[in-house]
């Protein structure tokens, strides 16, 4: 469910732009395969004694754009899968013995999961429903207990009492994030999509983003499965997100929260949201001097926690984003492609969030869709997170990344034949490594600054819309350069508000087909982008 915009804009890395930080740990990954598990992505998964079950999810890649082959049954997961990474051994059993409720909404995509002790939690996801012979959002919340069905599908024996359904029309959600802060669970974002998808909206589906996070208790006495829905938050400015990231975290304070990182799409425009929004018990509030470049669709995600630094660390494995970096160039891809980036958020003690691009990446275009499934055993918060200070080793094995979409190139949503990516099978045991010999990660200054540039179209003809933000008034200096450092014009505007500012201009003393540099300057700020003439 993915729309593009065609622009490319590449921006340039001053000399300042990218500084080494101090850099509390290092991530390694090291793939494997097993033999016999086949590529998944958009699944649920829970685990127990060091064995995954992996529920729903895509057997292909990327959907198609035509509406009868995007999401096609064919590309089902029929199956519960038992997986256990040390032995390098995977089990299977078809969902064909469950009802019909539950075989279409555990064979469905993109659902919302979340695992409380012995139970994984399903709610929603996408995919076909036989009486209506049509796709759908499920307006359902599945039980499984996760033990006992590993125990089944290992040994052959049935399992079907082992899950349970209800339904809620509140759990019609697909796309969003199931989290758990202290005892009340968090459906953040999502969207009810039903129908069949395609690019441009002709009326094949109905569509409707939740804005919201929907808040609600759960009494499961392993029979019954009770729910108390609580007084919801919306934001449709700053909630209309599907596909993001939504993160446990430990706040400065001390006490659990959850962050809701970047997602699609803006309200107003095609595109990822940048910031990010942080979760605690009483309410949300966005970050709003923090963008983040990197990672903007679901991916692996991996948080840790110092409380020696009282920093909390989130790190993101590929997947998809509107920019990436090109040999110290950020450069801004409106197709929104695949990219390689391992990426790290840090929020420090008085709860400011920087963006660091980590000196590894993922070997290909991977990562959306897959997921990071953390060893059980090691020191973590009951939210999850881990607990870095407590890693004494040099090297950690922290846990485990599995499948997602492997794309053969960055863009190919156009082209998309459903030939050019596929739900990878790839495997790779993540390690945090405490040696301070190793590289180092570099900040992204622009994902704490403040002008926060954007110029559109680009390319273009000469016509350009910059846009850009002040935090006091001053004044700016706008400079056109060819790229060996000639100025061509300069521009000086005064008078601007606080706030978000729009400048336009045709620029006449440039040759149509080059390429030049545009900085715009303020007394504390500079950021200079590359802008393409046709």
């Amino acid at each position: 469910m993915k729309n593009k915009l065609l622009s490319i804009l590449v921006i340039l890395i001053t000399s300042n732009h990218l500084i080494g930080q101090t850099t509390p740990f290092h991530i390694h990954i090291e793939p494997m395969t097993i033999n016999g598990l086949g590529g998944l992505q958009a699944f649920a998964y829970g685990q127990h004694d060091g064995k995954w079950l992996i529920v729903g999810g895509r057997l292909d890649g990327l959907h198609r754009r035509q509406p009868w082959a995007a999401f096609d049954v064919a590309g089902n997961n029929n199956q519960i899968i038992v997986v256990d990474p040390v032995a390098k051994q995977t089990w299977n059993a078809p969902l064909s013995s469950l009802s019909t409720d539950l075989q279409e909404q555990l064979s469905a995509t993109n659902m919302e999961f979340h695992q409380n002790g012995d139970y994984l939690y399903v709610i929603g996801g996408y995919g076909y429903n036989a009486a209506t012979t049509e796709k759908k959002t499920f307006d359902k919340l599945t039980a499984i207990h996760v033990p006992n069905v590993i125990h089944a599908i290992i040994n052959s024996t049935p399992f079907t009492s082992e899950i349970r359904q209800i339904t809620d029309s509140e759990f019609a959600v697909t796309g969003g994030h199931l989290s758990k802060i202290n005892n009340t669970y968090y459906l953040v974002g999502g969207n009810q999509f039903d129908g069949d998808y395609n690019p441009i909206g002709n009326p094949t589906y109905t569509q409707v983003y939740t804005n919201t996070i929907r808040k609600f208790n759960m009494d499961d006495d392993g029979t019954n499965l009770t729910i108390t829905h609580l007084p919801s938050i919306t934001d449709a400015a700053n909630l209309h997100r599907r596909d993001l990231n939504v993160v446990h975290q430990i706040l400065p304070s001390g006490e659990e929260g959850i962050t809701a990182f970047s997602g699609v799409f803006q309200p107003t425009v095609n595109l990822p949201f940048l910031t990010a929004v942080t979760i605690d018990s009483i309410n949300h509030a966005v970050d709003n001097n923090f963008l983040q470049y990197y990672n903007h669709y679901h991916c692996a995600v991996l948080p840790l926690y110092s409380v020696s630094n009282n920093a909390m660390h989130t790190v993101f494995f590929g997947g998809i984003a509107q920019y990436y970096d090109n040999n110290g160039t950020l450069v801004q891809d409106n197709e929104v492609p695949f990219v390689k980036t391992i990426a790290r958020v840090t929020r420090d003690q008085n709860g400011v969030l920087a963006e660091y691009k980590l000196p590894i990446e993922m070997p290909n275009y991977l990562g959306a869709g897959s997921e990071f499934i953390p060893i059980q055993s090691l020191s973590k918060y009951p939210n999850e997170v881990f607990k870095l200070d407590d890693f004494s080793q040099d090297s950690t094995l922290v846990g485990y990344i599995f499948g997602g979409i492997s794309s053969t190139q960055k863009n190919i949503f156009f082209i998309n034949t459903g030939s050019e990516s596929s739900a990878s099978d790839q495997i790779f045991k993540v390690y945090v490594l405490t040696d301070s010999t190793l590289e180092i990660d570099n900040l992204n200054e622009q994902s704490i600054g403040t002008l926060n540039l954007e110029v559109f179209p680009n390319p273009n003809r000469g016509d350009f819309i910059v846009h850009f933000n002040l935090v006091e008034q001053t004044e700016v200096k706008f400079s056109l350069y060819t790229l060996d450092g000639k100025k061509l014009e300069e521009k000086v505007l005064t008078d601007l508000k606080v706030g978000k500012n729009t400048f336009e201009r045709k620029f006449r003393s440039i040759t149509k087909g080059g390429i030049f540099l545009l900085t715009i300057e303020t007394a504390t700020e500079t950021v200079t982008r590359k802008i393409v003439i046709q």
